[in-house]
């Protein structure tokens, strides 16, 4: 009779975690002002125009500024995840919270041409 009452009660709790975590990666917002204080790991490489870096392969350095701040967002998740492969990349999105990368993906998303730390081209 225990076994009936076990099963409920798993699906009851696996459903709230579940829910929690939903819950918890809906809350996270951008904010593009709390950026000023993370954008010093990206304005390296990603505010140099024509940039190239050589490791592991030469390959130009994309200027991120304007770009959509749910695509920055997720590209340093995968980044982080391993989905993406770039060693730098990975070690500096290792580092970020969700927050993070939220308020990174805003930061960027709202450069324009005559943001000082992202001049587009």
């Amino acid at each position: 009779m225990k076994k009936r009452t076990i099963l409920p009660r798993l699906l009851l709790a696996t459903g709230l975690v579940l829910t929690g975590f939903t819950a918890q990666a809906d809350e996270v917002k951008g904010n593009a002002a709390a950026a000023n204080a993370k954008v010093w790991l990206c304005v390296g490489c990603h505010s140099i125009p024509e940039y190239r870096a050589d490791y592991p392969l030469v390959y130009k350095v994309p200027m991120i500024g304007g770009q959509n701040a749910a695509y920055i967002a997720s590209a340093l998740a995968a980044y982080k995840k391993g989905e993406r492969k770039h060693p730098t990349m990975r070690a500096i999105a290792g580092s970020l919270s969700d927050q993070d990368m939220a308020d990174l993906g805003e930061y960027y998303a709202a450069q324009t041409a005559s943001s000082p730390k992202n001049p587009l081209k």
